[in-house]
């Protein structure tokens, strides 16, 4: 089932710009983390593709078109696909806003990174121009919702991975553990290793097993985060990222794409 908010009004066209234009797209979730559990995790894909001309210079938004193998709704189950592919300008749009979820698919490699050519290969190596002061805010920005969502705070508390013995979704607290681990990386060294090092990986592991109580992983959460705020503040990193460096990537690669590119129409 594929889903669109192209407002592509025909589906399979939609689904021919993901796939025909797609320059980038690897595995993302728990897997390329290494904090899966066998045989208990959906497989999350993430992708970027170039949109044709009249996408960009026409009246026609590609935003990101989506793959699921469950209907829309309906929770993903041990084995189950979900696949995002952005369109390329969304996809840089949203890493500038610092996205730890968009920016994760610029440090994929290995048996991870499912497709790339050269056009991916370079968007990759733009990683330097996101990162930036702005970017480690989003992070903690998005720490202080994992905590607020374990909390009860917004939204629904989590239930998917509810720890018997402690109450909490397991799973989602990891998660908030682990985007606090990256952003630190990230802005402290410019890169996010993956899977997750020991001894970081280890001890997120013991969250997912239920084995560490919701009080000892929100005050985790809040040693992460302040130490976070620090390196905001002591990381020498520029306020804003490098715009203009990847507004230059975006005029060159749409335009060496349209070149070549077939029109998904035919």
């Amino acid at each position: 089932m594929g889903v669109s908010n192209s407002k592509e009004p025909d589906p399979g066209r939609a689904e021919r710009i993901a796939q025909e234009g797609c320059i980038l797209r690897g595995i993302v979730g728990s897997t390329v983390h290494g904090l899966s559990n066998p045989g208990t995790d959906d497989r999350d894909e993430m992708g970027v593709c170039v949109e044709p001309p009249e996408y960009i210079a026409g009246l026609r938004p590609f935003e990101h078109w989506v793959f699921r193998t469950q209907p829309e709704g309906m929770p993903s189950g041990p084995g189950d696909l979900d696949l995002t592919v952005y369109g390329l300008r969304k996809f840089c749009r949203l890493a500038l806003k610092g996205s730890p979820t968009v920016l994760l698919l610029l440090f994929i490699t290995g048996e991870n990174l499912l497709e790339r050519d050269e056009l991916g290969e370079e968007l990759q190596a733009l990683a330097p121009a996101f990162v930036c002061r702005r970017t480690g805010r989003a992070f903690v920005g998005y720490v202080d919702a994992q905590r607020r969502g374990l909390l009860g705070e917004q939204h629904a508390t989590r239930t998917r991975e509810l720890s018997s013995e402690y109450g909490y979704d397991t799973k989602y607290a990891m998660h908030a553990l682990r985007i606090a681990h990256q952003g630190r990386q990230l802005l402290t060294t410019g890169h996010i290793s993956l899977p997750v090092a020991e001894p970081e990986r280890s001890r997120l592991m013991e969250v997912r097993r239920g084995e560490i109580p919701l009080a000892e992983v929100l005050t985790r959460l809040h040693e992460q985060s302040a130490a976070l705020e620090r390196d905001i503040l002591d990381s020498g990193i520029p306020d804003e990222p490098d715009r203009d460096r990847v507004d230059r990537f975006l005029v060159d690669a749409y335009r060496r794409s349209w070149a070549t590119q077939t029109d998904p129409r035919t």
